[in-house]
């Protein structure tokens, strides 16, 4: 069996974004949960790298990683909640989380092991021309982005007001 760099560096990733993902949700100081949601983060980005999709990659940093978990930082730090993540679950909450995350796991498992996973012949297409991407992203058609980009900064643009109404009642 060759294992080549590129597929040890993908299970070094995955080990990060694995580890990294059950920090986020198993701490209970909310601005740790951020902070480790910003590696998984990074770590999402790395993937987008890994398979050559640069552009992809970026706008995982920029946005998500950039944007987004300062946005969540910025609020938690407004808001102060960080004592309200110190309180005792309840025991059936916990037993539905159990649940919840063995029929995920069993979901993902049949999947794993039902799904063929054949290669996709268009491996050697490479990155689009910057033009193409620019098109795609700036257009109103059917598979162009216009639309997801403005509802995303609407999104934005809510959460940010929500932000200040919430650190206004104090």
């Amino acid at each position: 069996m060759d294992i080549t760099l590129n597929q040890v560096v993908f299970f070094v990733v995955a080990i990060f974004i694995t580890v990294f993902s059950v920090l986020t949700v198993t701490t209970s100081k909310i601005l740790r949960s951020a902070t480790y949601l910003l590696f998984v983060l990074f770590g999402t980005a790395a993937i987008y790298f890994l398979l050559d999709y640069t552009f992809l990659g970026a706008v995982q940093l920029m946005v998500y990683a950039g944007g987004i978990v300062v946005l969540y930082v910025f609020s938690i730090l407004l808001t102060n909640s960080d004592q309200s993540m110190n309180k005792k679950l309840k025991m059936s909450k916990v037993v539905a989380s159990l649940v919840t995350a063995v029929a995920g796991a069993a979901i993902v498992l049949f999947i794993l092991l039902t799904h063929g996973f054949v290669p996709t012949a268009s491996a050697e297409a490479g990155e689009l021309p910057m033009t193409v991407i620019g098109e795609a992203l700036m257009g109103s058609g059917k598979f162009q982005y216009l639309l997801p980009f403005e509802a995303i900064s609407v999104f934005l643009l809510a959460c940010i007001i929500g932000g200040l109404l919430i650190a206004r009642k104090r």
